[in-house]
């Protein structure tokens, strides 16, 4: 098979090192073999960067422009194309891959009109004759280490603002999703951006994505991943006065009142919890529901759940796709022993289910009798299980909805506008969804959380500018 190269310097480079990318729907499925970056490798692709951003922080805003907007153009055009790839190396269904290249396409569009749009002030001094001006710059060379949840929307909305505001990249994708990454590389390969502004470096975090967090000429690390890993990123750039920005877990909470429409939180609860296989940060892992409702919700969701069709991401009609690969279909599996050895009551699901094709396939679970100190209801387990826990009435859901280390998403299914807008003011949580599941967010506004959930100026939308550039002040005197 081909073998998929890195890009560093405006060159296609072979390292000698090379790894297959595997279907999880079919793991005989070999989707393409990629080339892993070594550690001399990585510093080349640094190097380069930090030649090219001597002259691409001085480019045009019209420069950059034509650059994100030609990227975001043909993904747009491919997106059908884009979404096989994606959801044959990462397991999500067609719709959903090709809605994930659809939203990669609008935030390069987006950030295309962005770069455009750089402003700053021209303030009064206190001083008579003085001016001042503050101005927004960009900070240099940016690493970009993305995850395999969302392989191509996560890297657009890191790499696209980074060029905009006039930064230059070191790409490290996962490895367990090379494919959308090398595509989305191959695409701004030809878009017209000078060697070395934009660099694909695949490999593994010990090696490639180490350099990128110690390399002095780093000036900062954007991450979304693992609470571990965001740790390991955040004492590395600490060490050495790096800006660094962190999107890490989640223990998301939809809360259901008893004056909720019942088939709607039935979908929004099934929507956040299992669709994308539960792999989202964002995904309703907590689901607490008020006693007058409890056990009416619990059946509904039970009965809509015997619904849904788990099979190959690629075939039609299937509502959840496959695990990403063996090591997570583990980490699922101990969750699922772990919550019934703490005493929750396993409900429905929880087994390993065999199809035409042998890949990580899991039945979604659904536990209930979950009290909020248990683990399964503390730590993200990221895959399609979702915990019951009953609430006396809104404030002892809003109390259990807060008690957690994370603060990412929450939700609340209610007819109530009085119970909603307290919520949304109340939840600590830096997104706040009513009667819509906790999954699933707009491109062109802030993402992001708080608590253990996130570090950091918020990602997309013109919040992102907060990270990618610093801010200037110059007085002058004319004379």
């Amino acid at each position: 098979m081909t073998i998929h190269k890195n890009f560093i310097d405006g060159s296609w480079i072979e390292s000698g090192s090379e790894a297959n990318n595997i279907n999880p729907s079919d793991i005989s499925d070999v989707v393409g073999v990629y080339s892993l970056a070594n550690t001399e490798q990585t510093k080349q692709a640094v190097a380069a960067a930090k030649e090219a951003f001597k002259s691409w922080q001085h480019s045009t805003p019209q420069q950059r422009f034509d650059v994100l907007d030609f990227v975001g153009s043909e993904i747009l055009a491919r997106r059908e194309e884009f979404g096989r790839l994606l959801s044959r190396e990462e397991g999500k269904v067609l719709a959903e891959g090709t809605g994930e290249a659809t939203r990669a396409g609008q935030l390069f569009k987006f950030y295309a009109g962005e770069a455009l749009r750089i402003d700053g002030d021209f303030v009064s001094s206190i001083r008579p004759g003085v001016e001042v001006e503050v101005m927004r710059e960009p900070l240099g060379v940016i690493g970009v280490i993305t995850p395999w949840n969302f392989p191509i929307a996560i890297p657009a909305w890191k790499i696209a603002p980074a060029l905009a505001y006039g930064n230059c990249v070191v790409f490290k994708p996962a490895n367990l999703v090379p494919g959308c990454a090398w595509a989305l590389a191959e695409i701004l390969s030809r878009s017209g951006l000078p060697e070395g502004v934009f660099n694909l470096v695949m490999g593994r975090g010990s090696e490639t994505g180490q350099t990128i967090l110690e390399h002095p000429d780093v000036t900062a690390v954007t991450f979304t991943g693992s609470i571990e890993t965001g740790r390991q990123v955040a004492s590395a750039c600490a060490a050495r006065g790096a800006k660094f920005q962190l999107e890490m877990g989640g223990k998301n909470p939809l809360v259901v009142l008893d004056d909720a429409d019942l088939k709607t939180a039935v979908e929004c609860a099934v929507n956040g919890a299992f669709f994308s296989t539960g792999q989202r940060c964002t995904a309703s892992s907590r689901l607490i529901v008020t006693r007058g409702i409890y056990d009416r919700f619990v059946d509904a969701v039970t009965e809509r759940i015997k619904d849904l069709v788990v099979d190959n991401a690629l075939k039609e009609g299937t509502h959840i796709g496959p695990v990403v690969d063996q090591a997570q279909f583990d980490q699922d599996l101990d969750y699922l022993r772990i919550g019934q050895e703490e005493g929750a009551h396993l409900a429905y699901g929880g087994k390993r289910l065999s199809r035409d094709t042998e890949g990580f396939y899991l039945e979604p679970a659904l536990f209930t009798g979950v009290d909020n100190s248990m683990r399964i209801a503390r730590e993200e387990i990221f895959g399609p299980v979702a915990a019951v826990i009953r609430a006396k009435d809104y404030e002892e859901a809003l109390a259990i909805a807060n008690d957690t280390d994370f603060g990412l998403s929450s939700g609340i299914c209610t007819t109530s506008l009085k119970y909603a807008s307290h919520f949304k003011r109340n939840s600590d949580t830096g997104l706040v969804m009513v009667n819509l599941p906790t999954a699933g967010v707009d491109y062109h506004v802030p993402f992001g959380g708080r608590k253990g959930s996130s570090y950091g100026p918020r990602e997309q939308g013109r919040y992102a500018i907060e990270f990618y550039t610093t801010v200037k002040t110059a007085y002058t005197r004319p004379l």
